[in-house]
């Protein structure tokens, strides 16, 4: 018997759920777990950040893909690589305490895991 252990989201009309519509059920678990995968970062973190105005903003990412004809974890993972090719600038790191240079999906997993509170 499998039990799902994926977080769900506590935020159903904002965030990455909200910004997914229609597919967000089968949207959610594949950026939970690429995400975890590419961040190292527990589940947790993952689903704060995708509940958070980062989430929304990773979401519209993932939603890119999908205009342009990708099924949706080649659209999760092409967010994944933009969002950890962009590096946390130094007003980022002023505003947030999350340290310059890291890549932006991993500062802010860390910083919504840490915080719940998130941007």
């Amino acid at each position: 018997m499998h039990i799902n252990t994926t977080p769900t989201t506590q935020n159903e009309a904002w965030g990455f759920w909200g910004t997914m519509g229609g597919h967000a059920c089968v949207a959610w678990p594949v950026a939970m777990q690429q995400i975890a995968e590419t961040t190292g970062e527990p589940l947790e973190s993952v689903r704060a950040f995708l509940d958070s105005k980062q989430g929304r903003h990773f979401g519209d990412s993932v939603r890119d893909g999908l205009a342009g004809g990708l099924a949706i974890d080649a659209a999760v993972a092409q967010a994944i690589a933009k969002w950890m090719d962009w590096k946390i600038g130094r007003l980022t790191a002023r505003e947030t305490g999350i340290p310059r240079g890291l890549p932006y999906l991993t500062g802010f997993v860390i910083h919504c895991g840490l915080d719940e509170v998130c941007y």
